[in-house]
């Protein structure tokens, strides 16, 4: 009897460390996310505090822990090139399929843009918090520099496509200024550029300094996860199921096999090919409906694209974890 056990522990211990792989790293990011929306389906949070607690994220506490994961890494490990070209490919060739949907499926002028939008932009903050909890802070560096280089790219082409299905006519001065824009004030970007600069320079932080940035920084990835959750909206996920199903098909299963062989392609590999795959299979940002609502697209499919990404996203980022 003993020995039948020992065999069946040997035969299935692939399959279990597999699911246990999935348990430790995906199962406490979605219970935060469950737990953002049963706090704002019971009223103990309000639209109110979670626009709050997104202004604190992104402006103050996201910022703070890249700046000091980044400005605390190994200066002579370097920049991985190939990551950053593989990113900037894979977000141009999901937005060009995004394009092609939209006049393939003869998307509406209205929901173009949202739809464009939920093809290639990510979100940041599931991505750091897998990337912390399976890479720890090599893979951060990683990941952050990799953010650093995309975010401008996808808020000029999320501008672009939103003002020209609006009606308007973006010019290329129009497009650099916001690109010059995003890329100097994005307060995601200056973190991960100081961080580099300090990790590049003689200077350590002081315990007490590192002390003040682990309590900051402790706070970060729960609060953007339980907002994110509070967030996430039914609201027309029904009536534009059809349309949100495709957007994922992009972002979620075009973009994670292309990104595969671009990775391969620029010989990314160990710590820098994973978070690569992270990024890829992240599921769409919620800033699509913020961004939305302000060019005058739809934002029912915008939060539907958004509730689907999020909800199917776990199949991609398992097979990234396996990989």
């Amino acid at each position: 009897m003993r020995f039948f056990l020992f065999e069946w522990t040997i035969q299935f211990s692939p399959c279990i460390q597999i699911i246990m792989l999935i348990l430790n790293t995906l199962f406490p990011l979605f219970i935060l996310l469950l737990l953002g929306r049963i706090l704002k389906s019971s009223g103990m949070t309000d639209p109110r505090f979670l626009a709050m607690s997104d202004r604190l994220v992104y402006y103050v506490f996201f910022p703070v822990m890249l700046f000091w994961k980044i400005g605390t890494s190994t200066p002579d490990q370097g920049v991985s090139a190939g990551l950053c070209l593989a990113g900037l490919s894979g977000v141009f060739l999901a937005f060009a399929a995004s394009l092609a949907a939209i006049r393939y499926f003869k998307i509406s002028a209205f929901q173009a843009g949202s739809f464009c939008q939920a093809c290639f932009r990510f979100n940041t903050y599931i991505g750091m918090a897998l990337v912390l909890t399976v890479l720890g802070e090599d893979g951060v560096r990683h990941f952050g520099i990799l953010v650093g280089v995309v975010i401008p790219v996808i808020n000029v082409l999320s501008v672009s496509v939103l003002v020209w299905y609006s009606g308007g006519s973006p010019s290329i001065r129009e497009n650099l200024t916001y690109f010059v824009r995003a890329l100097v004030s994005n307060p995601l970007i200056i973190g991960c550029v100081a961080g580099f600069l300090f990790s590049r320079s003689d200077l350590v932080f002081p315990v007490f300094v590192q002390n003040t940035f682990s309590l900051m920084t402790a706070v970060t990835l729960p609060l953007a996860l339980i907002s994110i959750g509070g967030s996430l909206r039914f609201k027309g996920l029904a009536d534009h199921a059809g349309v949100s199903l495709l957007a994922a098909g992009i972002k979620l299963l075009l973009l994670p096999l292309s990104g595969f062989l671009l990775l391969k392609g620029f010989q990314v590999t160990g710590t820098a090919f994973t978070a690569g795959m992270i990024f890829f299979s992240l599921p769409t940002s919620t800033a699509i409906y913020v961004l939305s609502g302000q060019l005058n697209s739809d934002t029912d499919l915008a939060s539907g694209a958004i509730m689907v990404s999020t909800l199917l996203s776990f199949i991609p980022l398992t097979l990234s974890l396996l990989i």
